[in-house]
C-alpha cells in the first residue's frame, strides 16, 4: 500500500475513532452531524471514515473536523492507544 492510501486510511480511521470518543465523553455526534457541523456531505464523512474506500481531503476541512471534535488536528495523523490495540 503506498504512502497516500494508508495516510487517507489513517485519518479515517481517526476521525471515527475521535468522533466516537466524543460521543462517549461529551454528546451523541452521528456522521451526520458531524458533516453539518463542519458543512461538508455526509458521505464525504462516511467516505472518509470507510475501511474500503480512499477519500481523500482538504487541510481545511480536517481543521474543521478537528475542532468539531475539539481534537487537535495532529492527532489525525497519530495512531492513537485503543487503535494500537485493535490491530
Amino acid at each position: 500500500m503506498n504512502e497516500e492510501i494508508r495516510l487517507f486510511k489513517l485519518i479515517g480511521k481517526n476521525i471515527k475513532y475521535y468522533r466516537l470518543k466524543y460521543s462517549l465523553e461529551k454528546e451523541k455526534i452521528t456522521q451526520e452531524k458531524l458533516a453539518e457541523m463542519v458543512d461538508v456531505s455526509t458521505s464525504l464523512i462516511g467516505n472518509l471514515e470507510s475501511e474500503k474506500i480512499i477519500q481523500g481531503l482538504s487541510v481545511y476541512t480536517l481543521w474543521k473536523i478537528s475542532g468539531a471534535l475539539e481534537t487537535p488536528i495532529q492527532n489525525f495523523f497519530e495512531i492513537p492507544d485503543k487503535i494500537k490495540k485493535d490491530e
